[in-house]
């Protein structure tokens, strides 16, 4: 543990994921100090119709865990 899992629009490349959770993960080892083979990291694609209510439950729903807030409307994506 830790883990780290990430929720975003379609239309990224496999290669593309694979180099964000690499560079997510090598952030996570140096700031936290922990070993790379306790890490993982999972993503998630939604369309941006679905996105509305994965915005509700990870953003909106959860703004007292929330470390960076986003700077645009959900709705915009539409």
């Amino acid at each position: 543990m830790p883990h780290i899992g990430i929720k975003m629009l379609k239309g990224r490349t496999p290669e593309q994921k694979e180099k964000l959770s690499a560079a997510l993960v090598k952030t996570l080892v140096e700031q936290l100090g922990c070993s790379e083979s306790h890490v993982s990291c999972t993503i998630e694609d939604f369309t941006a119709q679905e996105w509305q209510e994965i915005f509700e439950q990870e953003v909106t729903e959860k703004s007292g865990k929330l470390y960076k807030k986003p700077e645009y409307n959900p709705k915009d994506l539409l």
